[in-house]
């Protein structure tokens, strides 16, 4: 893409602020370095993604490896969102007019992720976007989900709750890490009983990257009329997929993370024949009982930060999901390969080519990976997260370990100091 059909497609096209536009330079350029070369070697072209690099104001005394959490958005996002916070400020009438840039949003997304707008709800994030789908389901006591032992802590916690106040069961499947696709199938379809109304799963997990085999549970819930919810705030931007092809039910996502898009936005698929069946988290009239929108009933709400993901799209359609994906993938394992040849490490993430991407984990034997995040952060400034099992009661399968997410904008100077800290550690 030329950087004059990339200010075409721009949501923000003329008006884009000149600090933004040193991003689209910026981009302009790498796709000079780029050239028309596949993903994978794209992947490895370093003054390719130097340039990308720059669409980035970053803090040079850190190396921030938690992207998998809230990474910085490109300069082109922060910049929308403050003009439209701006806009919104000076005239309080812009907020309204705001509203129709974010239907554009929404159908951009949908067009993006590979689904009809009419099925996608805008939220605040997965959690929201979740728990949506978990109150918004009519059980009875006695009525069983399965999930697992790795889902993200806020919805295990819902279960929970619901179990409390409900009288549902909760059966939590555990598995080893890395596991394949078969055995993580295996599992669920052991668990499911009579009872079982609901399969909640990650696509991937927050912990140790590892990637569901989304369409055949979904199809094996379907078969046996339980519902699919899926958790993809780790998986939207991050690898190549479109949400009809995953054939779940409902799927929830934050699009701070992979998308880079403001803090405090995300989206809920929920399949056009399941509309109807889910309530809303909060109260909307019974017109909009088959309305995708009758999610996003909340009251007022920082329109700027949604508007601002069309800047988000953009900037992930000019550098390419599928580049993206190789890159991430490239970074990850050139860190595993500096360290998997120590006794000590146990690399806990699959290393097989499209299983991980930017999110993989790993454990150093006698040492509590809750220790060694402080410690690289004091003695390296260098950013990572713990990844630890929940306390959960009995035969729990240890998956706890230190989480390692890079970015696009991340250099192979930064992996290789990462690399050497932690050899320096062991």
């Amino acid at each position: 893409m030329s950087r004059r059909e990339f200010l075409r497609t721009s949501a923000a096209g003329a008006t884009v602020a000149t600090a933004a536009l040193s991003s689209l330079d910026a981009l302009a350029a790498a796709e000079a370095q780029g050239g028309p070369q596949s993903a994978e070697e794209v992947a490895v072209i370093e003054p390719y993604w130097r340039e990308v690099r720059q669409a980035f104001t970053l803090d040079p005394s850190l190396i921030n490896l938690n992207n998998g959490n809230t990474p910085p958005s490109p300069q082109t996002v922060h910049e929308a969102f403050k003009r439209h916070l701006d806009d919104s400020n000076r005239l309080p009438m812009h907020y309204l007019t705001l509203q129709a840039r974010v239907e554009e949003v929404r159908r951009e997304l949908a067009t993006e992720f590979g689904c009809d707008p009419a099925e996608l709800a805008l939220t605040r994030n997965a959690t929201e976007s979740l728990h949506i789908a978990q109150l918004g389901l009519d059980l009875r006591p006695g009525d069983e989900v399965i999930t697992t032992d790795q889902d993200y802590p806020r919805m295990l916690w819902l279960w929970d709750q619901r179990a409390r106040r409900e009288g549902i069961v909760i059966k939590r499947v555990q598995f080893p890490v890395p596991t394949t696709a078969a055995d993580l199938l295996q599992r669920f379809e052991s668990a499911i009983t009579p009872r079982t109304r609901v399969m909640h799963f990650c696509h991937i997990t927050n912990t140790t990257g590892q990637l569901f085999p989304v369409r055949e549970l979904s199809r094996l819930a379907r078969a046996r009329g339980i519902v699919s919810i899926v958790d993809g705030a780790q998986a939207v931007a991050h690898l190549p997929f479109q949400l009809r092809d995953l054939e779940c039910d409902l799927y929830g996502t934050s699009l701070h993370k992979w998308l880079m898009a403001p803090k405090g936005t995300g989206f809920l698929y929920v399949r056009r024949d399941m509309i109807e069946r889910v309530w809303p988290l909060y109260a909307a009239p019974d017109s909009m009982r088959g309305d995708v929108r009758k999610f996003e009933e909340i009251g007022t709400h920082p329109t700027a930060a949604r508007a601002a993901i069309a800047e988000a799209l953009t900037f992930h359609r000019a550098v390419g999901g599928e580049r993206k994906a190789a890159r991430l993938r490239y970074l990850t394992m050139r860190w595993i390969n500096g360290l998997r040849s120590r006794p000590q490490v146990r690399i806990l993430s699959s290393l097989e080519p499209n299983e991980t991407w930017g999110l993989a984990s790993f454990a150093i034997q006698g040492v509590n990976a809750a220790t060694v995040v402080p410690m690289l952060l004091e003695k390296h400034g260098i950013v990572v997260s713990a990844a630890v099992n929940q306390g959960l009661p009995g035969p729990v399968l240890d998956y706890s370990g230190v989480r390692v997410t890079p970015s696009i904008y991340t250099s192979i100077e930064e992996i290789d100091r990462f690399i050497a800290a932690v050899r320096t550690l062991l």
